[in-house]
């Protein structure tokens, strides 16, 4: 019989940093952007020496699982930001036929994610959506919200899925559409009592995943995305 079997070798330190790393990615415990334990940091939790941290943290960088950035430290990328987020972006921006398009794909991809927030939120998940929804209630009185706490409260719902792919799928569909963002609330804010309709559908998505009800809360998104859609669809005729 062939030797069939190879030598088992010890696996070096950097390497079972390099796995420790992929299996917190993998489980969605270190999210897309988030920004990962300083080198330090990381060798005094992992009772390793730095050299060993630095020549994991190159090993991730070089398979595109997380990006160095020079004196700001190492965050998580989304796996799948290189191969679709600069052409989809350009798209985006050169087509606004693409902004009713990327409604579309929220509409699928978002309205589960709600579904799901209201099934598996935890406690400090919903406070964080009660928090940005509190934003937006102190500038709607001001006459409408930033686009940047709109994507957050979107954005945090998708976390709150638990599912790895979801996250970095949607993480990657969001850098996109913030440009969306932006456009259909300059147009809404146009509108009288269009502020006070926005807010109220944000605050039925926050309570169908508050009262972890997943069928009201997928309601509620997707009775919000219609009326984006619609924008969206108004102003690709106007184009």
């Amino acid at each position: 019989m062939a030797n069939v079997f190879r030598p088992i070798r010890p696996k070096k330190i950097s390497e079972e940093i390099v796995e420790q790393i992929k299996a917190l990615i993998s489980a969605g415990q270190l999210k897309p952007g988030e920004k990962i334990p300083s080198e330090r940091d990381l060798a005094v939790m992992l009772g390793v020496s730095r050299p060993s941290v630095r020549e994991a943290i190159m090993v991730l960088d070089a398979m595109g699982l997380v990006e160095a950035r020079q004196g700001g430290g190492t965050y998580v990328r989304s796996l799948t930001a290189v191969s679709l987020h600069d052409p989809l972006t350009t798209l985006v921006e050169e087509n606004p036929a693409m902004h009713y398009a990327l409604v579309e794909v929220r509409m699928g991809l978002e309205t589960w994610s709600a579904y799901l927030a209201a099934s598996r939120a935890t406690d400090a998940e919903i406070e964080r959506l009660r928090e940005l929804l509190g934003i937006m209630q102190k500038q709607a009185a001001q006459g409408g919200w930033d686009a940047d706490v709109d994507a957050e409260f979107h954005y945090a719902i998708t976390a709150a899925t638990h599912n790895t792919l979801q996250m970095h799928v949607l993480n990657t569909i969001h850098s996109l559409f913030h440009k969306t963002i932006q456009v259909a609330l300059t147009e809404f804010y146009r509108r009288d009592g269009m502020v006070e309709l926005l807010l109220a559908q944000h605050q039925a998505i926050y309570s169908g995943i508050a009262e972890r009800n997943p069928e009201k809360a997928r309601e509620a998104m997707y009775r919000h995305l219609t009326l984006v859609e619609e924008k969206m669809s108004e102003l690709q005729r106007g184009e």
